[in-house]
């Protein structure tokens, strides 16, 4: 999947975090429980395991080398500069030092490569960790890592010396001082603050070489790393030939690396499948659709030498084959060579298809699903999304569980979606908080939009100087026909029984709705004019009952031309009544995110919210006020909600949204995710309106500059969710030029409280109550309702057979030493001989 835009970095770094953007990336709700389900916290299941053909290392030959594809070539190596990406961890991984790194399950475990342990060992006054080093542990030139290198990255890190040219690298300004233990192997670190992620400091660590001084940090680092202690070391960076090689170090102490050699070669994404069947790459990742391609070609293989049925030449048809030959062997000179040139380009591509298909059916797909999910983000910086309860009403109307299909199911991995922004299943910090939202539920997104104005009968403009609901207006549609004779009231001749009954049914339906039954109807003509009464009475009181409006009374004419009757959703409900549902839904939301915060406050806020349904204006917030109705939306044949008939609009203006997608190569995925929400807004009446940008500027010209209002992009898991995830849920604060500093909160939604929440997660040392604030957190996050996770990213590899220890790492850290070729005669999983 490329990432399309985005400025790239180590998922676990205390860098920027990454954005990685993907391509191929019932109403009574129960009271959320922030406390761990059985499911939480619990291993992820085989079908999402690491796909990395793990082999014992007695079955593995030594020697040889292995091409792996990287986007890019790395602007620096310095993984703690801003412009750090995704090749830059690669090569820190394998040559520099690592205290924790993550296991399959994403949580991170002590490297006893480095360590021999660390833990607190002091928590008053001050917290102190004690580091005791591996003896062995070394720098490639001989010199013990000690305690002067840890103090050298603290004080580059720290943020008081602005002569560092850093990115944002938190917990090291906690830090009160850093000193020697008993001796030498090791490293007391006392804080000034208490830090519950201090594993994640120090990792990767840099030579004070690198660290001591500015300018070494800078520049040093950039193109070359002198020094490292891995199992491999920097050979070269070639950024000619885009190729960076790493070779095995001589003074690694731990088990010596299996291959001489790993090259790191920046190879762009729609160039690998190529260079894969050529025989250039022997490890990359790919998207979808090439892992499609690479499981054809394995299947015509087998079933032997049949005419392609896809690619260049699948398109050409009989009538387009003999076209273009007569075109080729016409008269007409210059058309002829024009076609001639033409035949021979598509000739030439069909045989290049077909050779590398060839090459790809020695080529095999490893996949499992990536430490990272892909969320619908809505900006809530201005606009209609700046009114949290149109967000919740996208949030509701979207089925998470099929989007989540449309991607994973096809490739055979789980299609969960995730229940949590700040940790995914088998982490340690996940539950599953998506009920402080709610489940998808038309209903319930209808009486959102009518809470907050969005109506059918709001999307029509009405003439100026006229009221909704006026005394001419109620005139002209009593049956006054208009400048062309036809009379309000006739309905479309394609109006069933059933939609007159659908459009009757609820108590104060508007008189446009019962004259589209049999006129000759006594019963009917009746309630028309008590209807007619009701509505002329409201108008009566509308000045002076201000909580009270008509939702989706469209049925009234007046809203146009003069005389014609507005479109009308078939579902639209005409009643002046309570909106329990929405009420519902606001109380509910407040319980849920209560049930995390089991304070005095919150339980008032909740009870006020109760009360507040027997008051009439009701309380701002996740529900509508007395007097407002939803759209009721219609069940369809299928049993799924249909379509509200028509837009929602206020004040004349619809309700639509600018939806910013990426438009390169290998975004398909992307793409088609984006046009599936689209329709699920419509059946809402959101109108989406889809805009395809170029891969470069999506990132930087869209979603970091807040130019959107929908997007899809996706965010890395992190084995220390309370540090990494404050800054991208952070609540945006003025600067002090009138603009917004949003830090990564690219939604700019936030609050107080998830601050205050992910202060206190970070500062608590008691792990699991840390985890249980991070928990609380996320429950705020999702009633917000900023950012909607949809799925877990699925992660394909293309390998060469035979190299094993790689692939589709999932939340697993690479074990570089580990990765080699098969010895001849050896398979399976455990490296067991062939039978």
């Amino acid at each position: 999947m490329s990432h399309v835009g985005a400025p790239r970095g180590r998922t676990c770094s205390r860098t920027l975090r990454s954005v990685a953007l993907l391509t191929t990336g019932v109403l009574a709700l129960p009271t959320l429980s922030a406390c761990t389900s059985e499911k939480d916290g619990s291993e992820p299941s085989a079908a999402a395991a690491p796909d990395i053909a793990p082999t014992k290392r007695d079955r593995i030959k030594h020697g040889g080398s292995v091409r792996w594809a990287i986007d890019t070539m790395p602007a620096t190596l310095n993984a703690f500069q801003a412009d750090a990406d995704a090749a830059t961890g690669r090569v820190a991984d394998a040559v520099l030092p690592s205290l924790f790194r993550m296991d399959k399950a994403g949580r991170p475990q002590r490297n006893p490569d480095y360590l021999e342990s660390a833990k607190i060992v002091e928590r008053e006054p001050k917290q102190v960790v004690l580091y005791k080093l591996n003896q062995q542990a070394v720098w490639s030139d001989g010199r013990e890592i000690g305690a002067p290198d840890f103090v050298a990255q603290w004080r580059a890190l720290r943020g008081k010396d602005s002569s560092y040219w850093t990115a944002r690298n938190a917990g090291y300004e906690r830090i009160e001082k850093i000193e020697r233990g008993a001796n030498n192997l090791e490293v007391r670190v006392t804080f000034n603050k208490p830090y519950a992620d201090w594993k994640s400091l120090f990792t990767p660590l840099y030579p004070k070489e690198v660290t001591g001084k500015p300018n070494a940090f800078n520049d040093g680092a950039r193109a070359a790393l002198k020094k490292t202690a891995g199992p491999f070391t920097v050979k070269k960076v070639d950024r000619k030939a885009k190729d960076i090689t790493l070779v095995r170090d001589p003074r690694w102490w731990g088990q010596p690396a299996m291959l001489d050699s790993l090259v790191l070669s920046a190879v762009p994404r729609d160039k690998r499948a190529a260079e894969l069947a050529a025989g250039k790459l022997d490890l990359a990742e790919i998207d979808s659709g090439q892992a499609n391609r690479i499981a054809l070609a394995i299947k015509e293989k087998a079933a032997g030498s049949e005419p392609l049925t896809h690619g260049p030449g699948a398109e050409i048809t009989p009538a387009s084959a003999l076209r273009s030959w007569a075109l080729a062997h016409g008269s007409d000179d210059e058309k002829a060579e024009l076609a001639r040139e033409a035949r021979k380009e598509n000739a030439e591509a069909v045989r290049r298809y077909a050779e590398e298909q060839r090459g790809l059916s020695g080529i095999v797909v490893r996949k499992s699903l990536e430490p990272a999910y892909t969320q619908l983000a809505l900006n809530g910086e201005s606009g209609p999304l700046a009114d949290e309860r149109v967000r919740r009403a996208v949030a509701r109307a979207l089925d998470r569980k099929e989007l989540a299909q449309t991607v994973l199911k096809p490739l055979d991995l789980p299609a969960e979606p995730p229940g949590s922004h700040l940790a995914l299943v088998g982490q340690q910090a996940y539950a599953d908080s998506s009920r402080a939202l709610g489940k998808q539920d038309t209903h319930e997104a209808l009486a959102l939009l009518a809470d907050a104005g969005w109506t059918p009968a709001g999307a029509v403009e009405k003439p100026d100087g006229t009221k909704a609901g006026s005394a001419g207006q109620r005139k002209k549609g009593a049956g006054e026909n208009d400048e062309d004779g036809e009379s309000s009231g006739t309905s479309d001749e394609s109006t069933t029984d059933e939609k007159r009954a659908e459009h009757g049914a609820a108590q104060g339906a508007g008189p446009e709705a019962d004259r589209e039954g049999d006129q000759g109807d006594q019963g009917d003509q009746e309630a028309e004019a008590a209807a007619e009464k009701r509505e002329r009475e409201a108008a009566d009181d509308a000045a002076t009952d201000e909580g009270t409006y008509i939702v989706g009374d469209d049925g009234k004419p007046g809203h146009g031309k003069p005389g014609h009757r507005a479109p009308r959703p078939e579902s639209a409900t005409h009643i002046l009544a309570p909106a329990p549902a929405a009420a519902f839904q606001g109380t509910v939301l407040l319980r849920q995110a209560a049930a995390v915060d089991d304070t005095d406050t919150a339980r008032q806020a909740v009870q006020a919210a109760q009360d507040s349904q027997d008051r009439p204006g009701g309380m701002a917030g996740a529900y509508a006020p007395r007097g407002t109705a939803a759209p009721a939306a219609s069940a369809s044949p299928s049993g799924s909600p249909a379509p509200v008939g028509g837009p929602l609009g206020k004040d004349g203006k619809p309700l639509t949204l600018r939806f910013v997608l990426p438009a390169g190569e290998g975004t398909e995925s992307l793409r088609a995710v984006g046009e599936r929400i689209s329709r699920m807004l419509d059946r809402v009446g959101i109108s989406t309106e889809i805009t395809k940008v170029a891969d470069d500027s999506y990132f930087k010209d869209h979603i970091a500059s807040g130019d959107y209002d929908l997007a899809l992009y996706s965010w890395p898991a992190s084995p220390y969710p309370a540090t990494d995830g404050r800054p991208i849920y952070a609540k945006p604060v003025p600067a002090s030029d009138g603009s917004l500093l949003v830090e990564q909160n690219y939604t700019r939604v936030g609050t107080d409280h998830i601050d205050q929440l992910f202060n206190r997660a970070v500062a608590e040392l008691d792990e699991d109550k840390s985890r249980d604030l991070v928990r609380q957190a996320d429950a705020r996050i999702w009633a917000a309702a900023g950012s909607i996770p949809l799925y877990q990213r699925p992660e394909l590899v293309a390998v060469k057979p035979g190299l094993v220890n790689a692939g589709a790492f999932g939340f697993a850290a690479p074990r570089y030493e580990d990765v080699g070729w098969e010895e001849p005669g050896a398979s399976g999983p455990d490296g067991g001989k062939k039978k």
